[in-house]
């Protein structure tokens, strides 16, 4: 048995802990909807920023990553580092509006931004949808992670690792909401990071490895450390690096990195104190996400290209591992087997916390969907806030079913990121344009929808031989230009609904001229801000870019973290003008 007595305790004690958690917060989680699904509105910038920090970092993210290493290299993250422009639009621009809206979930926008029937629609088809359906798939794709982390690390058959994490998840996600859910997610992060900069360190000190310069100069791993791609060959980086960059960030709906800063990023977001609160704990979730945390993984996924260098190799070490499990992505826990007791048991508490923390934020966001923008809106609109709690939690059990189930299906963890990627490929320039722009109307984001998902189902699932970058690119163009005609063929939001929004929200710009209200003439910041953003992405990347450097023993890493100081102590200093 790999796991020793010591292993095991460490890992019970830190799901004893999340109980007790669960059960301290459910003193103050139970009083309404807003305490159950925004914990009171009370919670300080740097906690809600772990918070995202640590619901990002599931189970599945070091496999996803080190299958991305092994098969493309390094330079293959920038499919999801291309991300963090989504994510500095947030920062910058989305989190204070998010903030100044008052509402209770990101769905419920649709009924502030549009009105009639068909916003009503999309609010109740909206919370069906990413309440139950892309909310199982996120954690089948979460779920999927554990099975095969259980299967190699604990030795027990997937689905029993599912009803230990799964089962405590529960326990505390029921009991507290999102107080609960935000607490534990902080010892997550904590846990998390001392156990894979930990494991890192073992790891490359092995005798198969040595050191760094030995890892990097390995004949195995020699040429898949490039941080950025082959640009002498177009076909590495168009789909490595252009596409990312150029269409995927804002063409794509993905969960932590919803072109106007939806899902659970949003729920932080309502559920901070001010608007400088908000986009504080936006901007640490970024930073800390694409800068601090990647390294330790990436180090890990290139060293296990001298341990297991094949997949051959994996299914010889791990003969009872379920052939359809098996990926490039399982050489993340398998590598961990080679990890002492005691580190072992911090780093499978870690990843098994990692798994929880994901599963419960994904149940309570869907539970908030379902209850708040469909039982109370179209079911029961006199339920008592006793009842809607009550229905918060017989919601988050349905969805750890399904979604735990879900997982028994799926692959690999590349196969999921690829699947959303492509579901809601053209449907992220309405995200963030419909915020600016009158004319979107709710027909926009309906006729976008239903094309999204029928040139996906037959780009996916109709025969259709095509890389999976060239499908999203195919997706995003095809939606965009049915939901941009669909703009111009429909009628306009009716004229009161327009003005109650920028009074309500007061985005500003030319883009909204025609239905300014009387209110002292201020100037429109998004312009500055959109300097801001670029000055964030730079940092945040010359910081990745530089410890990389570092890393790789490259002296040139210090001028890139001293670019990237030098951008964020500005970055400071343009916070006075807030």
């Amino acid at each position: 048995m790999i796991l020793s007595i010591l292993d095991w305790t460490i890992i019970a004690g830190y799901l004893l802990l999340s109980i007790i958690i669960g059960i301290w917060a459910s003193k103050k989680g139970s009083k309404s909807t807003r305490s159950y699904f925004l914990a009171g509105k009370n919670l300080p910038w740097w906690l809600l920023g772990i918070s995202m920090v640590a619901t990002t970092f599931s189970t599945d993210t070091p496999n996803l990553v080190t299958d991305i290493v092994r098969r493309n290299g390094v330079a293959g993250n920038w499919t999801w580092w291309a991300f963090l422009l989504t994510g500095m639009l947030s920062v910058f621009v989305y989190a204070r509006l998010w903030n100044r809206s008052g509402l209770l979930t990101d769905i419920e926008f649709y009924e502030l931004r549009y009105g009639g029937k068909p916003a009503a629609f999309l609010r109740g088809f909206r919370a069906l949808y990413l309440g139950l359906i892309f909310n199982s798939l996120v954690m089948g794709a979460v779920s999927l992670a554990a099975i095969k982390f259980g299967e190699i690390v604990l030795e027990i058959p997937g689905w029993k690792t599912l009803i230990m994490a799964c089962s405590v998840t529960l326990v505390y996600s029921v009991l507290g909401g999102l107080r609960a859910v935000i607490i534990t997610d902080f010892v997550q992060f904590i846990i998390a990071m001392i156990g894979s900069i930990w494991a890192t360190i073992y790891i490359i000190s092995l005798p198969q490895i040595g050191s760094i310069k030995k890892l990097i100069s390995h004949p195995n791993v020699v040429g898949k450390i490039d941080i950025f791609p082959d640009f002498s060959d177009p076909n590495i980086w168009v789909p490595l690096f252009f596409v990312p960059l150029a269409v995927q960030w804002w063409a794509t709906y993905y969960p932590g990195s919803e072109p106007g800063g939806g899902g659970y990023i949003a729920q932080r977001i309502f559920s901070a104190k001010d608007e400088k609160g908000a986009m504080a704990a936006t901007f640490l979730f970024n930073f800390s996400h694409y800068a601090l945390r990647p390294w330790p993984w990436i180090l890990i996924a290139l060293s296990s290209l001298i341990i297991f260098p094949e997949i051959n190799d994996i299914q010889k070490a791990f003969p009872t591992l379920s052939t359809g499990k098996l990926g490039h992505d399982v050489a993340y826990p398998a590598m961990l087997t080679l990890l002492p007791s005691g580190l072992l048991g911090l780093v499978s508490a870690s990843l098994i916390a990692a798994f929880m923390s994901t599963m419960s934020t994904q149940l309570n966001l869907g539970a908030s969907y379902l209850v708040n923008d469909f039982y109370h809106r179209f079911v029961k609109k006199d339920a008592t806030e006793r009842e809607l709690v009550l229905a918060g939690r017989v919601f988050t059990v349905l969805s750890i079913l399904i979604g735990a189930s879900l997982g028994l299906s799926l692959k690999s963890a590349g196969q999921a990121f690829n699947l959303l990627l492509l579901v809601g490929a053209g449907t992220g320039a309405i995200y963030i344009l419909r915020w600016f722009w009158w004319r979107i109307n709710a027909m926009t984001e309906i006729i976008a929808m239903i094309s999204s998902v029928i040139i996906a189902g037959y780009l996916n699932f109709g025969n259709v031989i095509m890389e999976d970058w060239k499908k999203i690119i195919i997706g995003a163009f095809l939606t965009t230009i049915a939901w941009v005609l669909g703009t111009f063929l429909t009628k306009p939001e009716d004229e009161k609904v327009l003005k109650n929004f920028v009074k309500v929200i007061d985005p500003g710009g030319p883009g909204w001229k025609r239905f300014s209200y009387e209110k002292p003439e201020k100037k429109w910041n998004l312009p500055f801000n959109l300097l801001r953003i670029f000055l964030g992405v730079f940092c945040v990347y010359s910081l990745l870019i530089g410890v990389g450097h570092l890393i790789y023993q490259n002296i040139f890493g210090y001028l890139f973290i001293t670019f990237s100081l030098v951008g964020i102590s500005i970055l400071f200093i343009w916070s006075d003008r807030d």
